[in-house]
């Protein structure tokens, strides 16, 4: 496998982020059609059915431990995944939005408590800049405030989010990023499957209404794990997680763009601070006058 530069890694999760940005407008549209677990169960068995046969070759190669560290990632990608979307029964978009965002902040310190790698300085500032920006960019003036159920379930799918990162940057270390991919893939279309049994809320299935889920599943999961887990081989989880939740910055442009929703100053604000923490997490300590914590 190629060996990527930490700038073409960069680049790589910056895709990604907007990939996935997408996917905010996809899935909101499809939600008129399908229930969530639907979407997330034909979303999964999409990529994992496109996976299985385009990397079949690779798959042959696989071991235990390649589906052991693969299944890890699956559950607790799968598992923030059900609390991020139960959690947005109970509680605002915006406050949903916001809470899962928060995982941008938990990295550097799971990193921490986990591989016993303690986070740079500039990832840590840049993380919790991240944070402010996001809040700016998703505050709701009318809803925002109380903390609800669903506000504790959506920081539970956060702390999940956070450990699907970091467990990503230490397994790929020294195995096929490609088959690890695959193997979460298809460990969450197993998981989204039993959840379904018990969906009351599932809706009739067509091929008028699927064409959500078959987008979601060829590019923001087949595409975006075969691209992310590849490029963290080559960065740090800090530094993959900032990249990565500027996923809510391209949500909300083209959902102001393609949903006609609004945005005024505050939103602007919060564009520019998420701006300039990606530079500071770029630029790293040495160029901002300030000690490394490694």
């Amino acid at each position: 496998m190629k060996k990527l530069t930490s700038k073409q890694a960069d680049l790589t999760m910056l895709i990604v982020a907007l990939i996935w940005g997408s996917g905010f407008v996809v899935t909101k549209n499809s939600l008129d059609t399908l229930s969530a677990m639907q979407i997330m169960f034909y979303r999964f068995l999409t990529a994992g059915i496109i996976s299985s046969v385009f990397f079949r070759k690779r798959l042959k190669g696989m071991n235990k431990r390649d589906m052991v560290s693969g299944s890890i990632m699956g559950f607790f990608l799968a598992t923030g995944f059900v609390f991020q979307t139960v959690g947005l029964i109970y509680t605002s978009a915006a406050n949903n939005a916001f809470l899962t965002s928060t995982s941008v902040v938990m990295v550097p310190f799971v990193y921490w408590i986990t591989i016993r790698m303690k986070p740079k300085t500039n990832n840590i500032i840049a993380a919790f800049m991240m944070l402010i920006g996001i809040f700016l960019l998703t505050f709701d003036f009318e809803h925002f405030g109380d903390f609800s159920k669903g506000d504790f379930l959506t920081i539970l799918g956060a702390v999940f989010f956070a450990f699907h990162i970091v467990s990503t940057g230490k397994f790929v270390e020294n195995k096929d990023p490609i088959v690890l991919s695959t193997v979460q893939i298809v460990f969450s279309t197993a998981y989204f499957g039993v959840i379904l049994l018990f969906d009351k809320s599932s809706m009739p299935v067509s091929m008028a209404n699927i064409g959500g889920s078959v987008y979601l599943g060829v590019m923001s999961t087949f595409v975006c794990f075969a691209l992310q887990t590849t490029a963290q081989k080559f960065t740090s989880a800090s530094h993959a997680a900032i990249i990565l939740s500027l996923e809510s910055v391209f949500g909300s442009i083209l959902a102001i763009l393609f949903l006609k929703e609004g945005y005024n100053c505050i939103m602007l604000i919060g564009f520019v601070v998420i701006f300039m923490s990606v530079l500071i997490a770029e630029v790293g300590d040495k160029y901002i006058g300030i000690k490394k914590v490694v």
